[in-house]
């Protein structure tokens, strides 16, 4: 047999071992089934989502709007087993729940509740209350019909727009009560947390205008604005012009519907308290702000500081990235990741491009990470995602959740802990480093197994990513996608070398760590190369 023929057949054959190891050892889903409530914590800067009583990373996806109806479910829940999810988000439509003013129907909450059991996954839960990505096409008929008592907001115009005005007292006192009724049969029906946490609202946008000009939300404007929120914003007291100037309208439109949600948010919460939290739609983060068009309508990194004012009860305040561009979405993982906001990324494209997105929310300390729309329902948010959603597509994503599922809880300690870096492939730098003390991991894209090029060339898709977690001193986790991973002293100048002292394939079954081989020869002589087969790492390093 020639050389190359051998090494063909060697990387063959062991290219479908690791895959059978890997399906091998990735143990079942455990039923969810936590007795602790579900909460929220920080540490040092970092954050978790407690899951009774431990860290707990959700490996999620959300489905398409109009899929959590009972007769959709089917063509659900076999995407979430493909996709390895363990967490779905799903809507609960106030006109379903509210057909009539105070008659409440719970039918399809049970549903949701019933196929996550069946499937052992987790739940996020969306209300479609008052607004729906800006609108209020989710509202039951009877608060549509009657837009005398259910106010719309008002355009620049005079005209009333495809929004409710967040001035609406008898809409606030309906949602109020809906969703207090919702959290109130949360609680009752789910005694072991199924669902983990409740987003308010949707993306509440006022698309065309800076905010409402009815003669009630206008008096408001032309008013001091209340000494609480200035103090908190750090202004001078006064009305909204004096006080913001060019950025008066945008200020006071978040202000207005940041304390409308606040209402709703903690009627519910003081029925159940579980974590809640709100979504932002997004404008281009490398283009600087318009003067007098600040953050309104698009919910950006901009008005972060008035949500944080104004709504105490939400808990986290998450973008839903929809750039595919590197630079756009690690420029939004910069912005939401603050100490005083926890990262989660609840919606993202479900585009091929969009797969190693997952990498980077985790080396921001992501607490969960969902692509929008991966079930088979026959919908695909074409051009924000997938032209066609099928099988394939999910596999893409599938892998992802593959490699880090049979690790999910360690996955989300060490990144509570703060010993986890992690990476995606920026189409324009073709390496990138991870510094752990005297340790330096780099990552490098485009080289095959046996490539000693000083400079990568990258991937032909930038689909690389690659994971890094220290265990110990010299003791590191390793995994990635179509990426090589090296380690060097960092303080090079020393004249000392990286040597593998053992490198160890293997998974981890119930938090503990099961060996299958050691990695040596070809397989480390040029770094630790992965490629599309789940492969997971023990790494230990020495100096000489």
């Amino acid at each position: 047999m020639s050389r190359v023929r051998y090494f063909t057949a060697v990387a063959v054959a062991v290219f479908f071992a690791s895959a059978c190891l890997a399906q091998a050892a990735a143990p079942p889903r455990a039923q969810p089934g936590a007795t602790q409530m579900p909460s929220i914590v920080q540490k040092n800067g970092r954050w978790a989502l407690m899951v009774d009583g431990a860290p707990y990373l959700m490996l999620g996806v959300q489905v398409n709007n109009s899929s959590a109806w009972p007769a959709t479910l089917p063509e659900v829940w076999p995407a979430v087993d493909r996709l390895h999810a363990n967490t779905v988000e799903m809507p609960v439509y106030w006109e379903q729940l509210e057909p009539t003013q105070g008659k409440f129907d719970f039918s399809v909450v049970d549903a949701l509740l019933a196929g996550a059991r069946q499937h052992k996954v987790h739940l996020v839960l969306l209300w479609f209350g008052t607004w729906k990505n800006g609108a209020g096409h989710y509202e039951p008929e009877w608060v549509k019909r009657d837009p005398t008592k259910y106010p719309r907001l008002v355009g620049p115009n005079g005209a009333p727009r495809d929004t409710m005005s967040p001035f609406g007292q008898a809409t606030l006192a309906a949602d109020k009560a809906a969703f207090s009724a919702l959290m109130r049969h949360l609680k009752a029906a789910d005694a072991r947390h199924t669902v983990l946490m409740v987003q308010v609202e949707n993306e509440i946008n006022a698309y065309g205008s800076a905010r409402d000009y009815s003669p009630e939300a206008t008096q408001i404007f032309n008013g001091p604005v209340p000494a609480e929120f200035a103090a908190a914003m750090h202004v001078k007291p006064g009305t909204w012009t004096e006080a913001f100037g060019a950025e008066a309208e945008n200020t006071f439109q978040t202000w207005s519907i940041a304390r409308y949600v606040e209402q709703v948010a903690k009627a519910g919460k003081q029925e159940y308290a579980l974590p809640l939290y709100l979504n932002h739609s997004l404008s281009n983060p490398l283009q600087p702000p318009v003067e007098g068009r600040l953050a309104w309508p698009a919910m950006t990194d901009h008005v972060l500081d008035i949500w944080k004012a104004t709504a105490p009860s939400i808990d986290l305040i998450a973008p839903d990235i929809y750039m595919s561009q590197y630079a756009q979405y690690e420029k939004v993982l910069d912005a939401y990741d603050r100490k005083d906001n926890a990262m989660f990324v609840p919606e993202t494209g479900n585009a091929a491009p969009f797969a190693r997105y997952f990498f980077a929310a985790l080396g921001h300390g992501t607490i969960g990470w969902s692509p929008f729309g991966l079930d088979l329902t026959g919908y695909a948010n074409w051009p924000l995602g997938a032209l066609v959603v099928d099988e394939k597509l999910i596999d893409l994503f599938a892998l992802n959740y593959r490699l880090i599922g049979p690790m999910d809880r360690e996955i989300a300690r060490l990144n509570f802990e703060g010993t986890l870096q992690a990476v995606a492939e920026d189409p324009t730098v073709h390496t990138q480093t991870m510094v752990f003390g005297p340790w330096t991991a780099t990552v490098a894209y485009g080289l095959h197994q046996f490539d000693r090029r000083a400079e990568p060339p990258g991937n032909a898709d930038p689909t690389g990513r690659a994971l890094v977690a220290q265990l110990a001193p010299d003791e590191f986790l390793v995994t990635g996608v179509s990426a090589r991973v090296d380690f060097r002293p960092t303080d090079a100048g020393g004249g000392k070398h990286r040597e593998f002292v053992r490198v160890e394939e293997g998974t981890y079954i119930d938090g503990k760590w099961k060996f299958l081989r050691i990695w040596n020869g070809d397989q480390t002589d040029y770094g630790l190369n992965f490629t599309t087969t789940p492969q997971v790492l023990r790494v230990t390093l020495m100096a000489y």
